[in-house]
């Protein structure tokens, strides 16, 4: 299908970690960006804890930019790590500042979003991701979820300095990126 218009993604990894597996996911997914696609990484380490009596004197910077963003984008991808078997903190927050309405706008409501994961466990980011899925009725989003990215032993699966060793986890985010592509458009139809 030819596009007219690039479909802009935003993608943000819901880890504060330098050398975060889920961040190399998310640099991996801007080298496998598709032709007539733009891929914008955000990162979340500014976004302070979401706090109601913050929010009603004004929005922080930070989170103005986020939620600005997110509006501006087609489409997320989102790289969903698994603490203690449940989603990170980190981004649970920022998806959180994202779905208030303020302003009379609501960020999140009807964006298409994939996820992918990463964890040095066996399970890959399973649990995150099927708690995404609960999360996206309330959030309002409309999850890719007939295909995801989970990566298993991830300390396996990169070399030292981050870089992936694995060439079946890049086809698989390149996979997804090519379904978030073509979900997006059905939907924007």
């Amino acid at each position: 299908m030819i596009m007219k218009n690039k479909i802009k993604i935003l993608a943000f990894a819901g880890s504060l970690r330098k050398d975060s597996y889920n961040k190399a996911l998310i640099k991996i997914a801007e080298e496998e960006t598709p032709e007539n696609v733009e891929v914008e990484v955000f990162d979340l380490a500014d976004i302070p804890l979401f706090n109601e009596d913050v929010e009603i004197q004004g929005l922080p910077a930070a989170v103005q930019e986020l939620r600005d963003k997110i509006e501006a984008a087609d489409a997320l991808l989102i790289a969903a790590p698994e603490y203690s078997n449940f989603l990170s903190g980190v981004l649970v927050n920022a998806l959180n500042w994202a779905s208030r309405t303020v302003d009379g706008r609501k960020p999140l409501l009807g964006k298409p979003v994939a996820v992918m994961s990463a964890s040095t466990s066996g399970f890959g980011g399973v649990r995150a991701q099927m708690q995404m899925k609960a999360m996206s009725y309330a959030l309002h989003i409309h999850l890719l979820d007939n295909f995801s990215v989970t990566v298993s032993r991830a300390q396996d699966k990169f070399d030292a300095e981050g870089n992936l060793i694995d060439d079946g986890v890049r086809d698989k985010i390149s996979q997804l990126l090519g379904d978030l592509v073509n979900w997006t458009i059905r939907l924007k139809r």
